[in-house]
């Protein structure tokens, strides 16, 4: 129940701290906070360690947490890894994966398909992370698997919110069923391709990152 609370509670915050209500360097006071949600401070600080985790707050011995936004060239360049990991990771599962996680997957993405349809992005979020972490498994290289979970974790509140972007959810769905198709038919190459493209941020993700962190100044 208390590892509940804690992931509501994060997500929570972490919505303030990208919407803007908590500015850039604002110190959050435990107590206050444990108040508001009505909770002990336990769960209050596990989900301050999943903020730290995700590098939206620092958190500084006898001081507290303060929160602590990436700006938009350093968003950018994790972005830009992020998107080379994943395609290794597509590339080598294309190669690798099995039966069973093929069917795994394809389970996940007809879960995204429902949450589309219920227009409920942070369920089709939910979905979207399970679907990539099939293929960072199915890499068969569990330090590649390591390493891209890490970054994943670091740039899951911005992964979630570019969904919010007008017609990305569609995108997004359009591009989950490339990879399915990419890595059903065994080809590395376009599995790579479609995986690069999926994470990549440009076009009207890049400007809804960018705007993001703006309004978070």
């Amino acid at each position: 129940m208390e590892q509940r609370r804690a992931d509501v509670i994060a997500l929570e915050l972490e919505n303030r701290i990208l919407n803007g209500t908590y500015s850039n360097g604002e110190r959050l006071d435990e107590v206050r906070l444990a108040q508001q949600f009505d909770v002990s401070r336990t769960p209050l600080r596990e989900a301050l360690q999943k903020l730290f985790n995700s590098g939206l707050i620092e958190l500084k011995p006898r001081r507290g947490a303060f929160v602590k936004q990436p700006d938009a060239i350093a968003l950018i360049e994790m972005f830009e890894v992020m998107a080379e990991q994943e395609a290794i990771c597509g590339k080598l599962a294309a190669r690798r994966i099995t039966e069973t996680a093929l069917v795994q997957l394809e389970e996940a993405n007809t879960r995204c398909e429902i949450a589309l349809q219920n227009r409920d992005a942070d369920a089709y979020y939910a979905e979207n992370e399970r679907f990539h972490h099939i293929i960072y498994k199915q890499s068969g290289n569990s330090f590649l698997e390591q390493e891209t979970r890490r970054l994943h974790n670091r740039l899951r509140p911005f992964r979630r919110t570019q969904l919010r972007a007008r017609g990305r959810l569609e995108q997004s769905m359009e591009e989950h069923r490339a990879i399915v198709a990419a890595l059903r038919d065994g080809d590395p190459d376009k599995a790579q391709r479609a995986l690069h493209d999926h994470v990549a941020v440009q076009g009207e993700k890049f400007h809804l990152l960018i705007a993001g962190l703006k309004a978070a100044e």
